[in-house]
């Protein structure tokens, strides 16, 4: 695991006392490094760019430490830091959900893609660092599609809907760390909950709000693998719902219905085109169930990274699959051959 990293110029001055100095501030701060991650991920979407904005955070922590004025409000002047720093990110690089271009695979007769746009940005979170983190990170403030509709608000009124309904904030507090009237920021959620609702899945509410991936999900995770490593269409067949839809950020490729899903895959598992053999190995993502899987071309000693399938279940079966490459392994642990 390679967790979250330390650039050597900022690990230099956290670790060895640039930033700890007589009174040990740094190290009060870095007790907070693995939330401020999530809440940076939150905003940014991606894993990469919140490792740096972390580091971008505690720079200018160090820099303003005198305007600290108590050691009990450490933590939330940390978040305003953190907060400020990744919108000043957002307003030097600017970017946008993107319209879904015509389906570059395929989408079965009648099924509409969903109304959110393409991320191409968004990365996929570990559960193991979630796991380790000092707060609850509960899997509704974290799962892909949450994280895919609060990229479609402006960022201001995305850190204020992040403030007030993921951290608890009250209207004052947020007010007072992003520099706006208290009626700015009641206005601002009021504008940001419908949009996000508008983006969120219908069902989304019934999800199962639990940390961690249900008995039923992790029972149609093993189903999947099994029928993925069995190159078995028939079996994979009966674990996805009519409508699945599957995305493969950063590329700009859909697949939408299972019967569409089921062209594009099985001359990969089966026949004279098969890609070889298939072994999977389960872990989790963004409170999600998930699948690692390692692929064996004809003539290969050993199966070899290929990609990480994220699913989102629902009443048995899959729904939606976010497919990443192989370059997510190691941030996951996962090992480099099989």
């Amino acid at each position: 695991m390679t967790g979250i990293s330390h650039t050597p110029a900022v690990s230099e001055a956290v670790h060895q006392g640039e930033t700890g100095g007589v009174d040990g501030f740094g190290e009060r701060a870095e007790e907070h490094r693995r939330e401020l991650h999530v809440h940076c991920y939150r905003m940014l979407g991606s894993f990469d760019e919140a490792e740096d904005l972390v580091q971008e955070t505690f720079l200018r922590a160090w820099r303003r430490r005198e305007t600290l004025r108590s050691e009990t409000g450490l933590r939330a002047w940390l978040y305003q830091i953190a907060t400020n720093a990744c919108l000043d990110h957002l307003r030097a690089h600017p970017r946008r959900p993107q319209p879904r271009p015509a389906p570059v695979l395929a989408a079965d007769p009648g099924l509409e893609p969903p109304a959110s746009g393409a991320v191409p940005w968004l990365q996929p979170y570990p559960d193991e660092l979630l796991d380790t983190a000092d707060v609850v990170v509960d899997r509704e403030t974290i799962e892909l599609a949450f994280l895919v509709a609060i990229q479609h608000l402006p960022p201001r009124q995305r850190a204020v809907l992040i403030l007030r309904d993921v951290l608890g904030w009250s209207a004052q507090e947020t007010a007072v760390s992003l520099e706006l009237t208290v009626a700015a920021v009641k206005s601002a959620l009021q504008r940001a909950r419908p949009t996000l609702k508008e983006h969120l899945p219908a069902r989304r509410l019934e999800w199962a709000a639990s940390a961690e991936p249900t008995l039923q999900e992790r029972a149609v995770l093993r189903r999947y693998i099994d029928a993925v490593e069995q190159a078995d269409p028939s079996v994979l067949a009966e674990v996805l719902r009519a409508d699945v839809w599957q995305t493969m950020p950063p590329a700009p490729i859909w697949l939408l219905g299972r019967e569409a899903f089921m062209a594009s895959w099985t001359p990969a598992m089966v026949g004279p085109e098969a890609w070889g053999d298939w072994r999977l190995l389960a872990t989790r993502a963004n409170r999600q169930p998930a699948a690692a899987a390692y692929l064996r071309r004809a003539g290969q000693p050993d199966f070899r990274p290929s990609w990480l399938g994220i699913l989102r279940v629902e009443d048995g079966l899959v729904t939606q699959i976010t497919t990443y490459g192989e370059e997510t392994f190691p941030r996951f642990g996962l090992p480099s051959s099989l």
